[in-house]
């Protein structure tokens, strides 16, 4: 069974580390680790303001997120065990220093003397998670084909619905 989209989304908020990617201006792929934080159901991220980060997705606006979702607790200490995964689309809005006032836990991440030069990357995801390993047992993550699944995005009250079937 797979899980749902707010099963998913609880999963990125208990988080705070992706790897957002975009493509450059000239066409060439970029991809950066970053520090998160959610409020509803948007991502935000702290960047520098004259960052190729803040630059390019400017340009652009449309970026992918994966979220690695640690998994094993102390088994992972004795065994490798790969993370689980979110993925998917999403569009990305720079904002300024400003909206940190509005987001308490995202201020806590910037330092004093860096918000004068600091921009807000909102990040909304939108068309389908892709999830591996999210909502099965960890055995389960060495079958491909059980661990994998497709979500839609869906946001507020319809979210804790469950998956749409696709057509």
């Amino acid at each position: 069974m797979s899980p749902t989209a707010a099963e998913i989304w609880d999963a990125v908020a208990r988080c705070s580390f992706a790897v957002i990617s975009h493509v450059t201006p000239s066409g060439a792929p970029r991809s950066s680790g970053v520090v998160y934080t959610v409020s509803g159901d948007r991502m935000y991220v702290v960047v520098a303001e004259s960052s190729w980060k803040a630059r390019h997705i400017r340009d652009e606006g449309l970026i992918a997120v994966t979220v690695p979702v640690r998994r094993g607790g102390l088994l992972s200490l004795l065994t490798p065990i790969p993370p689980a995964t979110v993925s998917f689309p999403a569009v990305a809005t720079i904002h300024p220093a400003a909206l940190l006032d509005d987001i308490p836990r995202l201020a806590t991440l910037v330092p004093p003397q860096r918000r004068s030069g600091c921009a807000v990357l909102e990040i909304r995801p939108n068309g389908h998670f892709v999830t591996y390993g999210i909502g099965v047992p960890l055995l389960r993550m060495r079958d491909p084909q059980r661990s994998r699944a497709r979500v839609p995005v869906r946001t507020g009250p319809a979210a804790a619905h469950g998956p749409v079937k696709e057509p």
